[in-house]
């Protein structure tokens, strides 16, 4: 199945969480590999790797060398932390003595010199320099990547300098660990010295020494879990590589609760825990993925057109089914591996009709398109009141199948076949009832859709649906079932409101 996108470019601190159209560096990354076609295995093709949104995942490289520089104006001087204080009113036209302008002088130069001790300045100061040696080591692969190093090259040095006349400086820190993550993306592909994983781990310790001094720079511990998610790739599925994995995790968590506005941490976390349930033992693994999809869940919630955690969603739940039926374990109080695997086709199928021409989005619905409840994008069960009568008396609440297409969620009535009699004096009578009418929603009308704790509701996961006409209160089977629900509707509306209903309507016609 399709590879799991990637997106890693850097938080910079000039509005991360916005994903703008244009394709991310991450993305290409995982376009360029060998994409399964029809006719592989579905198993062998659909082993996702995560689609990670990095920094900011959607931002180019020319935004990324922009926003270091920017950064350069933020970083305070030593001569802003020490401003004198204004003169008094009565010293504004006070001529001074050679003695007194002398010791101002003195006083002056006394302020602009170090606070640290020099002990500590010359720790910083070799840290510098072997961080700087390993910054100008980097060539870069072309002439581009050998001008952007030059820039990056300038920027460490500015940010050394900073460093020496403040040791926590926590913004020059942050900026230099950028600048060092940068320079590894920029090694190239068959260079040893520096390697890729030293510009990482010297850029990891900046984070940690940057986060030390500020807790709450939130973009430094999401920046910081990429480059550790960039060693553990290196490492493969070892020991390490697991440990690797369980720290990126914790700092993209820590990312969050500093803010909880950003899909692509969550994203990204949830693609970190995929990554480390491939690692770990079975017992642990079914907690992990189930974490990974609340966090892909969040992400898309916060951003509903964020097709990579779309897609993301679609590929773990793809792997859990594999699982399933592998393991041949089955719980009836959760769902089958047919609904897994036809769940998996919904996101996949709405991540390509957001982005028709993303090319790993293509080879995925190929594999997964027959696993769709065709014609339709959903299918299921939800318990409904009669035609017109929202709150009727729960005895009168029935269990009916409903559809989800392009155009409507459709409740399906299954009218009781004509039954004739004749009496006795010979005339017909018709015994069954035809004149059922059933629940439908158009998309176009949606306002809002939502899990609703409504209490005159019967018992079950209560959704409601608030259109142009009314409100519409259904019953799902369970907590899990609603969610798929919220899910598919929130995903058609969106497609709708993007203009890409007929990208849609073509993959279910077909």
């Amino acid at each position: 199945m399709p590879e799991t996108t990637e997106e890693s470019e850097l938080h910079n601190g000039h509005q991360p969480q916005a994903e703008p159209e244009p394709e991310s560096k991450a993305e290409s990354q995982p376009e360029s590999k060998t994409e399964p076609g029809p006719e592989n295995k579905p198993e062998e093709a659909l082993k996702l790797e995560p689609v990670v949104t990095g920094a900011d995942p959607n931002t180019k490289e020319e935004d990324k060398e922009s926003s270091i520089q920017s950064n350069d104006a933020a970083t305070p001087s030593s001569t802003d932390q020490n401003a004198r204080p204004q003169l008094r009113k009565d010293e504004g036209n006070r001529t001074f003595t050679m003695r007194e302008l002398l010791t101002e002088f003195k006083s002056d130069e006394e302020e602009v010199g170090s606070p640290y001790s020099r002990e500590s300045t010359q720790r910083q100061s070799n840290q510098n320099s072997a961080a700087m040696e390993l910054v100008s080591s980097v060539t870069g692969a072309d002439e581009e990547g050998q001008s952007r190093q030059r820039v990056l090259v300038y920027a460490a040095k500015r940010y050394a300098a900073a460093l020496e006349k403040n040791p926590e400086d926590y913004d020059a820190l942050y900026n230099w660990a950028l600048v060092l993550q940068e320079s590894a993306d920029n090694v190239s592909p068959d260079s040893t010295s520096p390697s890729k994983d030293d510009l990482l781990e010297e850029a990891c310790k900046k984070y940690d020494d940057a986060t030390r001094l500020c807790p709450t720079l939130h973009d430094a511990f999401y920046n910081w879990a990429i480059a550790i998610s960039d060693r553990a790739k290196m490492r493969g599925r070892t020991k390490e590589a697991e440990e690797l994995w369980e720290q990126a995790t914790k700092n993209y968590e820590k990312a969050v609760q500093l803010n909880w506005n950003s899909p692509q941490a969550l994203n990204n976390w949830g693609l970190a825990l995929q990554e480390l349930s491939a690692i770990v033992s079975a017992r642990e693994k079914q907690k992990i993925v189930k974490t990974a999809i609340s966090k892909f869940r969040e992400a898309i919630r916060l951003q509903f057109d964020f097709h990579r955690a779309i897609y993301n969603l679609g590929t773990v739940l793809y792997a859990l089914a594999e699982d399933s039926v592998q393991t041949g374990t089955t719980n009836p109080k959760e769902m089958s591996s047919n609904e897994l695997y036809s769940q998996s086709a919904i996101y996949i199928a709405a991540a390509h009709a957001l982005k028709p021409n993303y090319s790993v989005y293509s080879s995925a619905l190929k594999l997964v398109h027959s696993m769709l409840p065709l014609p339709h994008l959903k299918d299921g069960y939800l318990t409904a009141p009669p035609f017109g009568n929202t709150f009727p008396p729960h005895s009168d609440w029935k269990r009916t199948e409903f559809f989800l297409n392009q155009e409507a969620l459709q409740q399906v009535i299954k009218v009781e076949q004509k039954q004739v009699s004749r009496s006795l004096s010979g005339r017909i009578v018709d015994a069954g009832n035809t004149d059922k009418k059933a629940i439908r929603v158009d998309i176009p009308d949606i306002i809002s859709v939502s899990a609703s704790a409504d209490l005159t509701l019967p018992p079950g996961a209560g959704l409601c649906i608030n259109t142009t006409s009314g409100q519409v209160f259904l019953v799902a089977d369970s907590w899990e079932s609603l969610d798929g629900w919220l899910d598919a509707l929130r995903l058609v509306y969106t497609i709708y409101a993007r203009g890409k209903i007929d990208v849609l309507a073509g993959i279910i016609a077909t």
